[in-house]
């Protein structure tokens, strides 16, 4: 195919608009400014991820240390340092995001003293809407740094405006929120500033409280027998052995009803693990009061079957019985 002339020329024109519009005020800003502005945003997105990928590495490192161990429930200080890691991360992007921002109005040659009558206004302004903000920031600070609660706790939080408290376990803390996982799998984000109260249920150690309701009529000397052998074998028990931190304690008549009286047995219990043994243990009492023939109000005792006298035996039929003295 022939080239003509015009085409040519075409091509010339181009490439001198091209380099011409490189040598003009655009170009230059582009080349000066513009490319420095797109590496800083670029370099602090990377960054960002980085951070972010860091402390999530460090989670996972520390939660596999516990899923490897032979340990029941997670130690105080990897609660804590899972929850320190969190908010460090939060902390670095919001840093570096500011000190892209700086850079960019450094590149931009925008002068920060222009920038200070304009941004007292703005403050005060974002002052009155970010009081909540800045209340969220300042309690999650303490929270952390006081460890009152840690990625793994199980807490109820009272939140300012809500009558019933928030249970669950800290599935994540940072300087503004805590997300806990309710027992029905729900998930409550919470601000900081609006917890009122703060329960922790697994802190260093936990108690399981079992009331245990007999009838009045019972025979208590009989019944605390009963219930200080549950107690002093409960312990010895497979699926308590490992979650007791020592033996039940049988407290003593905690109520008085007007059918039953109500006896309350504790045990110290490992973190969050409470619930879990005061199952097991009301399961224990109930076993142990049923065969010793202690039951509710209202339940009748355990059958006897009496032996078929033969009616030849006249006399003596109303003695031969297989139950106990107390049911012939």
């Amino acid at each position: 195919m022939d080239i003509q002339p015009t085409d040519v020329v075409l091509a010339f024109d181009m490439a001198s608009r091209w380099h011409g519009f490189w040598r003009g005020e655009i170009g230059v800003w582009i080349l000066d400014r513009g490319v420095r502005i797109a590496l800083l945003l670029i370099g602090g997105l990377l960054a960002a991820r980085f951070i972010n990928w860091a402390a999530q590495r460090i989670t996972r490192r520390i939660d596999a240390e516990y899923q490897e161990s032979d340990q029941l429930v997670r130690t105080e200080s990897a609660k804590h340092r899972q929850a320190v890691a969190s908010v460090i991360s939060w902390v670095s992007v919001a840093l570096l995001f500011v000190m892209v921002a700086v850079q960019i109005t450094d590149i931009l040659a925008i002068p920060i003293g222009s920038l200070v009558a304009p941004a007292a206004v703005i403050g005060a302004a974002l002052g009155f809407g970010a009081q909540r903000l800045v209340q969220d920031l300042l309690s999650g600070f303490f929270i952390i740094t006081e460890k009152q609660y840690g990625f793994g706790d199980l807490v109820a939080l009272t939140v300012s405006g809500i009558a019933a408290p928030a249970e669950g376990t800290v599935e994540d803390v940072t300087l503004r929120v805590t997300k806990l996982r309710s027992a029905e799998g729900e998930m409550y984000t919470i601000p900081n500033g609006q917890i009122v109260k703060t329960v922790n249920l697994s802190k260093d150690w936990a108690r399981a409280v079992i009331d245990i309701p007999v009838p009045t009529s019972a025979d208590l000397n009989l019944v605390n027998e009963v219930l200080h052998d549950v107690a002093q074998n409960a312990i010895d028990q497979p699926e308590l052995h490992d979650l007791l931190l020592d033996a039940p304690q049988l407290m003593g008549v905690e109520s008085i009803e007007l059918d039953t009286v109500n006896l309350r047995m504790v045990a110290r219990t490992l973190p969050g693990k409470q619930f879990e043994v005061g199952r097991a243990l009301r399961v224990l009492v109930v076993r142990a009061l049923r065969r010793s023939g202690i039951v509710a109000k209202g339940e009748a005792p355990a059958p006897t079957v009496g032996a078929i006298v033969h009616p030849a035996t006249a006399g003596g039929a109303e003695r031969e019985t297989q139950g106990p003295e107390s049911d012939r």
